[in-house]
């Protein structure tokens, strides 16, 4: 049996303020950027990046990770694995509740992944297979049994991919149309005040928060300022001293980043590893020709687009597996820009002329920019296409309802190839409503044997033939465009200390963070 209880919060907050070398202090108000506004905070219904980026403050999970993606406690303070690794026994910390006073307890945790969660968590319910029961023997302790070993299994307690739920609210109701989703109750270290729709998210300190001490900060403005211009000068001007990774524009980086008393870092997206790419809709229409596809993909010059869209800030994707995600393979099938080939598959395929609708995502000015380069791209090999723009709702509904011929998107990855990959092209994973599944409705038997048999196995040599073989498979099906490996700098005013200390940045790190008191 294997004990675990790495570095406690309390320690983790020491050694951060020993690297800064200052002394962390309490008090002040945080304004940071939001962009776009979220359709929503209830965590466990909405997966968009902006709504993990607020949400995060307010729900918390089993565990966190540091940088180099190792678990560190969170509502769990240690756990225990079977030395079958078949048994994950976590105990949790004391004296925890809700935001409206109740205790948090073991039985929330079942409640929130064995019925919450795996009805509505498509990436989470993948995950779950390979889980055979969760048990709350006392009200401190969860124990997981897995149906077989599971090497990532640690690496599915991240906030955003089992945040806990209030079983006393939600037990029994229709979760999606719950009153409560609308007024977010977590356990973590900020609670949900004020949605001034248009304008602000407001958060306060949680009084109450079971680490004694944190957090530092009095509250969060999240200001929803919907013009990238407009968000840069507020910057500029001291109107909000944070800006998470994609707030602006990346042509105004380079400029931001220059200024006197600015901070910013990299950091904060390891556990995510953000991979871009195209959803192609082989449910009906046009794509579904198989030449048709590789013709979309050898016309996009994603050079360009990482070049002068995107300031430098991305690699070219060869494939469904990111550069930092383990088991990538370098050695996929060509996807490289290359109109001539592309003219030459189009000729091979059947498509008649038709004009396809193109969904860019709506964070903003650059991912407009980059659907308008497409369709200059698709345009030059002899490809008609069309701009269809939506809010950030609307986007959420065509995707779910594959209302689309091509979606931009961004998915995260999650480490491992078994937590943020094989979610995308699994046929298990197709279900209509949701944008964060297999929304391509790609089928292929033999890719979802190897992405099963690879999840399970003990050994990482076998595992990355596996997934070498995987990755081959579904780059010459290519039912996605891929795009970039994306980069999001956080920028930030210098006063502000500490608010990227895990491997998910901002989106759970502002419970670390402090002002300095000028």
């Amino acid at each position: 049996m294997k004990t675990f209880r790495l570095l406690t919060s309390a320690a983790a907050i020491a050694l951060a303020s020993a690297l800064s070398a200052e002394e962390p202090v309490s008090g002040g108000t945080l304004n940071a950027v939001i962009q776009p506004e979220p359709p929503g905070l209830m965590l466990g219904l909405i997966q968009n990046g902006p709504t993990q980026m607020v949400a995060g403050q307010i729900y918390e999970s089993l565990l966190r990770y540091d940088t180099d993606l190792n678990p560190m406690p969170s509502l769990a303070k240690e756990w225990t694995v079977s030395d079958d690794g078949l048994i994950y026994t976590f105990t949790l910390q004391d004296n925890v509740l809700w935001h409206d006073g109740e205790p948090f307890t073991s039985a929330d945790v079942v409640f929130s992944v064995d019925t919450f969660l795996r009805e509505t968590h498509a990436r989470l319910r993948a995950s779950l297979v390979h889980v055979d029961s969760i048990e709350a023997p006392d009200p401190q302790t969860v124990v997981f049994t897995l149906k077989q070993p599971f090497g990532p299994f640690l690496g599915i307690f991240e906030t955003g991919t089992m945040p806990m739920i209030p079983k006393h609210i939600y037990e029994g109701t229709d979760f999606a149309n719950n009153p409560a989703n609308n007024t977010p109750i977590g356990t973590g270290p900020f609670k949900f005040q004020e949605w001034e729709r248009g304008s602000y998210i407001h958060l306060v300190k949680n009084e109450d928060y079971y680490i004694d001490g944190l957090p530092y900060l009095d509250e969060i403005y999240y200001q929803v300022i919907p013009d990238a211009a407009s968000r840069a000068v507020a910057f500029e001007t001291g109107q909000v001293d944070l800006l998470p990774g994609g707030s602006v524009e990346n042509f105004d980086i380079p400029r931001l980043t220059a200024m006197d008393n600015v901070c910013y870092t990299n950091d904060g997206w390891e556990f995510f590893g953000p991979h871009s790419w195209m959803w192609m809709n082989l449910h009906e229409g046009p794509m579904t020709d198989k030449n048709l596809r590789k013709a979309v993909m050898h016309a996009l010059d994603r050079e360009f687009a990482r070049d002068a869209l995107w300031n430098g800030n991305g690699n070219l994707a060869n494939g469904p597996v990111s550069s930092v995600t383990r088991f990538h393979d370098p050695d996929t099938p060509d996807i490289s820009f290359n109109p001539d080939k592309a003219r030459e598959y189009l000729a091979q395929s059947g498509y008649d002329g038709e004009t396809l609708q193109i969904l860019p995502l709506p964070y903003g000015e650059t991912w407009q920019r980059w659907a308008e380069a497409t369709r200059q791209n698709l345009s030059e090999v002899g490809i008609n296409s069309e701009i269809v723009a939506t809010d950030v709702a609307g986007w959420n509904q065509r995707t779910g309802d594959w209302d689309f011929d091509l979606a931009f998107t961004y998915l995260y990855q999650y480490g491992d190839p078994a937590l943020g990959v094989a979610r995308t092209y699994i046929s298990s994973n197709i279900a209509k409503g949701s944008p964060w599944n297999n929304v391509s409705g790609y089928v292929n038997e033999e890719v979802d044997a190897l992405f099963a048999e690879a999840a399970v196995q003990a050994s990482d040599d076998k595992r990355q033939e596996l997934y070498s073989k995987v990755q081959d498979i579904i780059v010459d099906d290519v039912p996605l465009a891929w795009l970039l490996e994306l980069q999001f700098p956080t920028i930030y005013r210098c006063d502000l200390k500490n608010p990227v200390s895990t491997a998910i940045g901002v989106n759970d790190g502002l419970r670390d963070a402090w002002l300095v008191q000028n």
